[in-house]
């Protein structure tokens, strides 16, 4: 992005921060969170915060409300994070990718094939591990960040315009990465070039060639319009990684005790709820990218976890014991 369009997109946002807590200083008592999310309206993760404000302005009579804006209106998670590490911004729903680099810990959740399926993923997420890793997010230094809860975001596969069966296919193939060394080298080991690259720069890329090809789930592939370019997706499964959505430390700090408590409480309903939201909108998007064309082509996924190994020994080493109990769960 820009850094004149960065700079003007940053007053924007301040401005809506500015006007949120202002009752502080009015008679008016009402409160607006500005919520912000890179996905459409109707995505499971802006819907699970969509229907967390109907039941926070309900169960305070409608002083406190939130306004979503949906389809990186506020930029992408890079910029969402910088915009609610200083208030400008209340609530964001990030990547735990996008997180790695700010709390270091959470990277344990971004190696390759860390977990063994979605079902065991949830079980970490929502057991011990989950909550020490939220309480890591929101005291850890320099965070700036309340870590509300975690979201489905399911497993990652690559798409591009021809399958990826083995690692060999991915040579001299440039795919988009999140903004993270360790999602770059996982790719590089994997066979491919992996080439980091902001969220909201990747329809353009694909369609001219800048990258050959990305990495996520069904449901980006069909909402982003990535499918119109991709017509493959090829079932590596190399990553299963949460999101969470953070709540900006600046703001939290502006609320009541029995406030903060509330929206913890919906914030623990919505992980939940999200989770249902995320099932059925994966099944829909798979059944209408099939239907669109897009092929989903079997890959050798012994081989892709065979090939990542290095990354795990670089980056595990420090999660040993994290990593252990992740696999002791059951």
């Amino acid at each position: 992005m820009k850094k004149r369009n960065f700079a003007k997109l940053m007053a924007v946002a301040f401005a809506f921060g500015a006007t949120a807590f202002s009752f502080h200083a009015n008679a008016d008592p009402k409160m607006v969170l500005k919520a912000s999310d890179v996905h459409p309206m109707g995505y499971p993760t802006v819907e699970a915060i969509v229907r967390m404000g109907k039941k926070l302005e309900a169960a305070t009579n409608g002083r406190i409300s939130i306004q979503m804006f949906p389809s990186m209106q506020l930029g992408g998670e890079k910029e969402m994070i910088e915009q609610a590490q200083i208030g400008a911004l209340q609530i964001a729903r990030i990547s735990v990718g996008a997180m790695g680099p700010v709390v270091d810990e959470v990277n344990v959740f971004n190696m390759p094939f860390v977990f063994r399926d979605e079902a065991h993923m949830r079980k970490v997420i929502d057991g011990p591990i989950g909550q020490e890793l939220l309480e890591r997010m929101t005291n850890g230094p320099g965070s700036r960040l309340v870590a509300l809860g975690w979201m489905d975001a399911g497993t990652r596969n690559v798409y591009a315009k021809k399958a990826v069966s083995t690692p060999e296919d991915l040579k001299g193939m440039k795919i988009r990465m999140m903004g993270n060394p360790l999602f770059v080298e996982t790719m590089n080991a994997m066979g491919g070039n992996g080439v980091a690259m902001g969220f909201n720069e990747l329809l353009p890329a694909l369609q001219t060639g800048v990258v050959d090809g990305a990495e996520n789930n069904p449901p980006t592939l069909l909402a982003q319009n990535h499918y119109t370019v991709s017509k493959v997706m090829s079932l590596t499964g190399h990553l299963i990684i949460p999101e969470i959505f953070v709540f900006s430390k600046k703001s939290w700090e502006g609320l009541s005790k029995d406030d903060q408590a509330l929206v913890k409480k919906l914030s623990a309903e919505a992980q939940q709820e999200q989770r249902k939201l995320w099932d059925d909108y994966t099944k829909e998007a798979e059944t209408k990218l099939k239907a669109l064309g897009v092929q989903f082509a079997p890959a050798d996924k012994a081989a892709f976890f065979k090939a990542t190994q290095p990354i795990r020994d670089k980056y595990g080493s420090k999660y040993a014991a994290l990593i252990k109990r992740i696999q002791d769960t059951k």
